[in-house]
């Protein structure tokens, strides 16, 4: 069975999109194919059917390849915390947390799960398409790496480098690779792809000539900007700023940007409805007055954004908001955020202590070490959602009695106000749901769009397959991967 892995010059070079659309084109050739990250740093995960939790981008890669996400398609997760901590996440499982230099040490002895999930999917398809996580270039972190060039020494799976033209200074960047790293890592390195291209590729060809000559790497072609990216799901939080509010008279939902925001993908949906603006509040700015709707999002340090969000005055903002009568939705950690006090007696978020919260809902958190991970359906604001649990806290109080959802599993989720203005959930991926969206948007005098979000994914991966076929020399990557691998190179000790 066969393998290909896609490294980057630099974060954010569009690595996970050109997997996924990878993904979806060998599938559509016919391939069994699945994709893989051995380490993983991000604060939007997905929970998976067997009860565990992988990196946003490789469910959405899983879904590319149109099968179940699982564990093994992302080993290793950090979900960080705080400036230097990070939850460990092995197997979709919580193994404790770390500080920066404790999981550098720790990182080598995860080789072994890495590869143990690494065998099991090959064993189980025809192609496995891996993806590194930043830069082989980051030498200083090259001891005991299992992420991107120790992992593929280990495996043997060949690389294919891939460099962002839109940020200028790719063939520096692809040629300052191979001239920095170990030379038995850059032997790994079969090829290279140029990403985001935008204008006529003609102009480029000098460039994509000298990038060749000098690295002694085969070029696999020039992908231009793609627009259908901004239909997919978002796992990297520098994306957020990025977002600015349109104009046109629609109806304002804004959400800031907390420092640990987490599983903001919850909001995708709400991008495609034409009838409302969603913006993205980044610190340094108010919260709009004109809003009809603030979202507080998800957290990893719901204490910390708490005081994050009091230290940016957006606790002005809200209140103002809801005494005008402003909607406000809270999401697991903003739901927590919404009532009187959040209390983290066993320090998991940081030294044991107790915060108070908004108190625009009657309900007290209290944070535990059990982690809920489950799929989870059910009926809210008279409609139907499917939507996942992922949070650890126990929320108690009178406004639950008047509770957000009922879950088919007879449980009720979340809780609602007296005034019925205010409401938190602790289930993701509800606005995915087009009839629970235009029941939360009827609640602005907006009309919904009805659209498909699940859709929408589907036919954005479609059309960068296609485009990945025009573009890119899709049969020489295929018989790269599918020729027999080297034997594994023993990764070195130090940098």
């Amino acid at each position: 069975m066969g393998a290909i892995m896609l490294q980057g010059t630099g974060s954010d070079v569009g690595k996970s999109v050109l997997v996924a659309g990878l993904c979806r084109a060998l599938v559509r050739r016919g391939l069994r194919v699945l994709p893989f990250k051995p380490q993983n740093m991000s604060n939007n995960a997905a929970v998976t059917s067997d009860g565990g939790e992988i990196g946003r981008a490789q469910a959405l890669q899983a879904i590319a390849c149109k099968v179940e996400p699982h564990t093994d398609m992302n080993p290793v997760l950090l979900k960080p915390q705080a400036d230097r901590t990070s939850q460990l996440i092995v197997h979709g499982r919580v193994r404790g947390t770390l500080g920066a230099g404790n999981f550098r040490q720790a990182r080598g002895a995860l080789l072994g799960e890495v590869m143990a999930s690494y065998d099991r999917l090959r064993r189980a398809c025809d192609i496995v398409v891996a993806e590194g996580a930043g830069s082989p270039a980051e030498i200083n972190l090259r001891a005991g790496d299992i992420a991107n060039m120790g992992f593929a020494r280990a495996a043997g799976v060949p690389v294919v480098l891939v460099g962002d033209i839109d940020r200028g200074g790719v063939i520096a960047a692809i040629v300052g690779t191979k001239t920095i790293i170990d030379p038995a890592d850059a032997a790994m390195i079969k090829g290279f792809i140029i990403n985001k291209f935008r204008g006529d590729p003609a102009l480029f060809a000098d460039g994509y000539r000298q990038i060749e000559s000098l690295s002694g790497w085969r070029g696999f072609g020039v992908v231009p900007w793609l627009g259908a990216t901004a239909r997919l799901p978002s796992e990297d939080a520098v994306v957020l700023e990025r977002g600015k509010a349109r104009a046109g008279g629609r109806k304002l939902i804004a959400c800031p940007i907390l420092p640990r925001i987490s599983n903001f993908d919850d909001l995708d949906p709400l991008k495609l409805e034409h009838g409302v603006d969603l913006h993205m509040v980044p610190p340094g700015q108010p919260i709009p007055a004109e809003a009809a709707l603030i979202i507080l999002p998800g957290s990893k340090a719901t204490i910390a954004d708490l005081a994050a969000l009091r230290a940016e005055g957006w606790d002005i903002d809200i209140l103002g908001h809801h005494r005008r009568g402003g909607l406000i939705f809270g999401l697991c950690g903003g739901y927590q955020m919404l009532g009187k006090s959040i209390a983290d007696p066993d320090g998991l978020e940081g030294p044991p202590s107790t915060a108070s919260g908004l108190g625009l809902l009657d309900v007290e958190t209290t944070l535990h070490a059990h982690k809920a991970l489950r799929p989870v359906s059910g009926m809210a604001m008279g409609a139907p959602f499917h939507g996942y649990e992922m949070h650890m806290g126990q929320t108690s109080g009178p406004d639950p009695q008047r509770s957000f959802a009922l879950l088919s599993d007879g449980r009720r989720d979340g809780a609602i106000n007296a005034g019925g203005t205010v409401f938190g959930s602790y289930v993701h991926g509800l606005l995915a749901d087009a009839e629970l969206r235009r029941a939360l948007l009827s609640r602005m005098d907006v009309e919904a769009g009805g659209v498909d979000y699940g859709f929408t994914v589907e036919a954005a991966l479609d059309e960068i397959a296609a485009a990945l076929e025009e573009h890119l020399d899709i049969d020489a990557l295929v018989a790269m991967a599918m020729a027999e691998p080297p034997a594994s190179v023993p990764a070195r000790d130090s940098a």
